[in-house]
């Protein structure tokens, strides 16, 4: 892990100041979004505008690198950022935060296409896998630096907005003057929609239910918090214990994954998730309460999006994984887009209780959905399972297709080995007759 810090620490830093970035954007405007008496249903569309962008940026961004280059569209796309997160509280009208979030949310898009290209070249094959788990923790550790700088300044006020609009600037310099050479880029035609269906039922179902929740969490918890009376301190208590719960849960989940039946872990994560919301909708709960429950959300929530990858490359030949990837991550957008607006709406209903009632139900849907299919289906041999990747919701499909891509070959390196010990074995066998 130290190697391949060294090897590519300036892109990690850039990453890093991204995070806080994104992440520090993402709560803050719930909080202003409250004080500047912004209804829910309001919120909720400035909240899905995000990952609109987000989903149509994937889309188009490998375009862009391929027409201009890396360096010219991340360096564009990242301007942009800075220049929209002062705009914010310049322009405090909800149609403006839609047009802002949807723009900003391509931007990310683009730059983390760009960022992840760079960094998956400029690791060697064999060190892959320490750099994609270096690459999440980073990605975590960003988010929650963001909420511990939300009690810096005044939401009210613009100087936590210039805050990560510095940050964003910042990140440029460790990127775009490493000396790691610009990657040569290149998509893979994606799977249909009905074919990937077709070999994964649950992971189709599951990541577009995954993608409500982790868009409900990302962009509604701070909205929530802040309806409920919570300072901005308490809100972004709140809001990192989701992610800590992301960051920790994490790895023994992905371990336990690669050992059991990933259906049962996929059921078990979804139903302690879903049931862990009852705790939401206590009388008066208290903010200990609330993070407890957030944590255990989080750490169960978060962990679906790459445990549901990795069910589906289970049923799915190699060269077929790329293209699957893209279709997931098209689905995990829609169902991300529906999230705000569905949980915008349900608060509107039943009060702030909402949240805890649409994740709880989108939850234990999913494990509902699970037991189903384990009855419709099969597991596949223990053998056959890939390993379980640990990336986050904003992972690129460039990532994703550079992780199989060391996962391949790890396993081709395992059944050489097994192939010349068992050759040796019948060697010596021979030999002693």
């Amino acid at each position: 892990m130290f190697n391949v810090l060294a090897a590519a620490w300036a892109l990690f830093l850039g990453m890093a100041l991204l995070m806080v970035g994104n992440g520090m954007q993402g709560t803050l405007l719930g909080v202003r979004g409250e004080i500047e008496g912004f209804s829910t249903l309001e919120m909720s569309f400035v909240m899905s505008a995000y990952f609109a962008g987000f989903l149509g940026g994937s889309k188009l961004a490998p375009e862009m690198i391929r027409r201009v280059g890396h360096v010219r569209v991340f360096a564009a796309l990242a301007s942009f950022i800075s220049a929209i997160l002062i705009l914010y509280p310049a322009i405090t009208q909800p149609w403006a935060w839609v047009l802002l979030r949807v723009l900003i949310g391509f931007c990310f898009s683009g730059v983390y296409v760009t960022a992840e290209s760079w960094l998956n070249n400029s690791v060697t094959n064999e060190r892959r896998g320490q750099a994609l788990s270096l690459y999440m923790i980073v990605q975590m550790s960003g988010v929650l630096a963001a909420q511990a700088l939300l009690v810096t300044g005044d939401p009210s006020g613009f100087v936590l907005f210039i805050i990560p609009s510095v940050l964003v600037s910042m990140s440029f310099a460790p990127i775009l003057l490493s000396a790691t050479p610009t990657p040569a880029f290149e998509t893979t035609k994606p799977m249909s929609l009905l074919r990937l269906y077709q070999s994964s039922p649950l992971g189709c179902v599951g990541i577009f239910l995954v993608g409500g929740v982790y868009s409900a969490q990302f962009g509604m918890a701070s909205v929530y918090a802040s309806q409920i009376g919570f300072s901005v301190r308490e809100v972004a208590i709140f809001v990192g214990a989701i992610y800590l719960g992301g960051l920790i849960l994490q790895f023994p989940i992905g371990w336990l994954s690669d050992r059991l039946d990933r259906r049962l872990m996929i059921l078990g994560a979804a139903a302690l998730g879903g049931v862990v919301c009852i705790l939401g909708l206590l009388p008066d709960p208290s903010l200990a309460l609330l993070c407890v429950a957030a944590f255990v959300l989080g750490g169960m929530a978060n962990p679906l999006y790459p445990l549901l990858i990795a069910y589906t490359n289970d049923y799915l030949d190699y060269e077929d994984m790329s293209a699957a990837s893209g279709g997931l991550i098209f689905i995990f957008g829609l169902g991300a887009i529906a999230g705000p607006l569905a949980i915008g709406v349900l608060i509107g209903w039943l009060g702030p209780m909402g949240f805890w009632v649409f994740l709880g139900v989108l939850m234990l849907a999913l494990a509902a959905y699970a037991g189903y299919r384990m009855t419709r289906r099969a597991s596949p041999d223990r053998d056959e399972y890939g390993q379980y990747i640990p990336i986050t919701p904003t992972t690129h499909a460039v990532t994703l297709d550079a992780a199989q891509e060391w996962l391949q070959e790890q396993a081709e390196e395992e059944e050489q080995q097994s192939a010349t010990a068992d050759g040796t074995d019948d060697t010596d066998t021979r030999a002693a007759g």
